[in-house]
């Protein structure tokens, strides 16, 4: 009985709608924009939060990240010196990786990273490298597909051979498209053998979290000390830049994801007591992890908040329109309340309405923002190199479709109250 009046009441609801087609369907709008809007903004919020993640995870959660970094100190002791003698003099040593491998001797690696901006040459073809004198942990501890050939191994360390593994974009533009393993390519004029190419997660004129970039050339740290000296000397507009860093990047591996914290609380320790001008930055990408995690969430919540107001606006709009047709319909009213017709069942009428509005407009704002605007978004987004791939979590789509429902019922009850406590005689009289 219950079901039969149930499927009563929604027919009569579509066939009182679709008196007023054009009404309903710009009465719908509001929902389905609403709806659209709050899954869209939370897949796009999804999808950043999934990129920002990934990135951070890339740099290894058990991982610690030590970062040479120029301070004013060393700036002004390089200008106090004459101009043709200005050297900068700061950042991490060799010694301290030995020292925090004794202070730490349960640690699982220590990769030592020196950076030299270096130009390339092959035959005619130029480029700017980032050359890495690293260890041949650097790959084990960085994991990056090996496209072709080898990576550093450490008789090439212990030989201070003369090898290179390059990137595919410093590869393409030095060896070309048919790039082999085993041609030479000379750097400032001293000649290396390419040994390998490896993947980059850094793309070419973006600037990311990443402990790589797309133009990076690998060789041996001993290799690099021996070839290029401790000096690093910069070509500026009009000037001559000279500074002296052992070391630009240190990366440490803690035994265990439990024991990060722990160990970077020695290291930043450790770091004070040694280099009290702060001549260095620390990144433990775990607590960055958690960092990210609790901003995502509170940006989630602000961007559900503001697509949500669209949402009321549509919630409005129903109930406006139901205040309409109750005006509209005082007379039906009047005779279904005379010839027997309960306060009861009329407001099921209306909250039925209200109800197949609401719904309607949430399954068409659902499709629209779980599928085709995060399709268009994530398309966009590649277009202008920064893609975001805004995924719908199934929590959006269920919070969408109970907001809907929730929208109907809140917003058409009043009106469905005021039809049912209509006079009958005065609705009967009503023209």
């Amino acid at each position: 009985m219950a079901q039969a009046r149930a499927f009563r009441n929604i027919n009569l609801g579509v066939k009182s709608l679709m008196l007023h087609k054009m009404r309903s369907v710009l009465t719908m709008l509001g929902v389905v924009f609403g709806v659209a809007s709050v899954i869209a903004m939370l897949a796009i919020g999804e999808g950043s939060k999934q990129m920002e993640l990934e990135q951070i995870e890339k740099l290894g959660t058990n991982n610690i990240i030590i970062t040479s970094v120029k301070t004013q100190d060393s700036k002004a002791s390089a200008q106090g010196q004459a101009s043709f003698m200005q050297i900068a003099k700061y950042g991490l040593k060799y010694k301290d990786e030995e020292r925090l491998r004794a202070v730490l001797p349960n640690v699982k690696r220590t990769v030592p990273v020196r950076k030299l901006p270096l130009q390339a040459r092959v035959n005619d073809k130029t480029m700017e490298l980032d050359v890495i004198g690293t260890t041949p942990d650097w790959f084990a501890l960085v994991h990056r597909e090996v496209q072709a050939g080898r990576v550093l191994t450490e008789q090439d360390d212990d030989a201070r051979a003369p090898v290179v593994v390059l990137t595919p974009d410093a590869a393409r533009r030095l060896l070309g498209q048919n790039y082999t393993i085993g041609q030479t390519i000379s750097i400032r004029d001293k000649m290396f053998t390419v040994i390998g190419i490896v993947g980059s997660e850094a793309r070419v004129g973006q600037a990311g979290d990443t402990l790589d970039a797309a133009n990076d050339a690998y060789i041996p740290l001993s290799t690099c000390r021996d070839m290029f000296g401790e000096m690093i000397t910069e070509q500026g507009a009009g000037e001559t830049s000279r500074e002296i860093v052992d070391l630009h990047r240190l990366i440490v591996e803690a035994p265990s994801r439990e024991a990060v914290l722990s160990t970077a609380r020695v290291i930043r320790r450790f770091m004070q007591h040694f280099h009290p001008k702060g001549d260095y930055e620390i990144s433990v990408p775990l607590e960055l992890l958690a960092r990210a995690k609790q901003v995502q969430l509170v940006w989630n919540w602000t961007l559900g908040s503001i697509a949500g107001i669209s949402l009321l606006v549509g919630g409005i709009g129903i109930m406006n329109i139901m205040l309409a047709s109750v005006t509209e319909r005082t007379r039906e009213i009047g005779i279904r309340r005379a010839i027997g017709a309960k306060k009861q069942q009329i407001i099921q009428q209306f909250l039925t309405e209200a109800m197949l509005l609401s719904i309607t407009g949430g399954m068409i704002g659902l499709l629209l923002g779980a599928v085709i605007l995060p399709e268009l978004i994530t398309q966009a987004s590649a277009g202008l190199g920064q893609e975001i791939r805004a995924t719908a979590p199934l929590y959006s789509i269920i919070l969408s479709v109970g907001i809907s429902v929730m929208v109907g019922v809140v917003f058409g009850l009043y009106p469905a109250m005021r039809a049912a406590n209509l006079d009958p005689i005065e609705a009967l009289r009503h023209e």
